[in-house]
């Protein structure tokens, strides 16, 4: 299954942005837009990294925003410590220092997959700093998360052992199984190596710890979620088996004010709403973030 290529080359996306050192690590981060222009920051999910965003970024600037992606900590060009215990909180403290190093106050947030728990993070520690929220499929709701099989092998007591035998062809059988329209070989193949960059693919049990921290704050993440009084989007594909229709069903019973864009297709997109149809994701961001 493959459709149109959609991504720039993983080495191009890289080198239009560079490094800075947060915590004794190396974190990559790309600004684009002008440095005037409104701020919108968007967080990437598990297992691959900001260049997941690449095919939307243009409208952005083209829009007037200025657009922060960064790689989290274990993720695509920014440091992957074997031993470091991942935690969703200390990804937030990461994009917070970020927006300090770069001078960035108030700011719309983006937020796809893994990154929803940071967004949600974020969200209960400040919300007034959030100017507007947009949400990408993700486990919102820890209840509703349904990972698929391999998720749940690598979060058990085999995952370390699983983990170092994971290929390029599982990888993208996992991934296309979560994809409700065609995303190109050459695409999948750079997600592939911004995920196994530096043996990324070993960090996957520890990553993978972000489940149990949803069920953790559960009630301090839902309340932020629920309980933002910003402007907030919700641009989703249905054809999600992670989190697709049926987590899409309680946003809008829970939050029924909110802007929600449902990608039905046909066909209905899936988890990757960003690589599955782009041009409409761009044109639900724009509308909604600029200024």
């Amino acid at each position: 299954m493959t459709g149109d290529r959609v991504l720039p080359p993983l080495r191009r996306w890289t080198e239009g942005g560079g490094t800075v050192r947060i915590g004794g690590h190396s974190v990559f981060v790309r600004q684009d837009g002008l440095a005037h222009g409104a701020p919108v920051t968007l967080v990437h999910g598990f297992p691959t990294s900001s260049h997941d965003w690449a095919a939307v970024v243009p409208a952005l600037v083209a829009a007037g925003l200025r657009v922060t992606t960064l790689d989290l900590l274990g993720f695509g060009e920014s440091d992957k410590p074997r031993r470091h215990r991942y935690s969703v909180l200390d990804q937030a403290s990461l994009v917070e220092e970020v927006w300090r190093r770069y001078g960035i106050g108030s700011t719309a947030l983006v937020a796809h997959d893994y990154g929803v728990s940071v967004g949600q993070e974020l969200l209960a520690r400040d919300p007034a700093r959030i100017a507007r929220m947009a949400w990408l499929n993700g486990g919102l709701y820890p209840d509703l998360h349904r990972p698929v099989p391999i998720q749940r092998l690598l979060h058990g007591p085999l995952g370390p052992l699983l983990a170092p035998l994971t290929t390029e062809r599982r990888f993208a059988a996992t991934l296309r199984g979560v994809l409700g329209r065609p995303v190109h070989d050459e695409d999948v193949r750079d997600l592939w190596a911004a995920a196994s960059r530096a043996g990324g693919h070993r960090l996957a049990p520890r990553l993978l710890r972000y489940i149990d921290e949803r069920r953790r704050h559960a009630a301090r993440w839902t309340s932020a979620l629920e309980g933002f009084s910003g402007p907030t989007l919700f641009v989703w594909g249905p054809a999600d088996p992670i989190s697709g229709a049926h987590v899409l069903a309680r946003v809008r019973a829970r939050m029924p004010r909110a802007h929600v864009v449902e990608l039905a297709g046909p066909p209905a997109v899936g988890h990757y709403p960003q690589l599955e149809d782009p041009e409409t994701v761009a044109t639900a961001l724009t509308g909604f973030l600029a200024p």
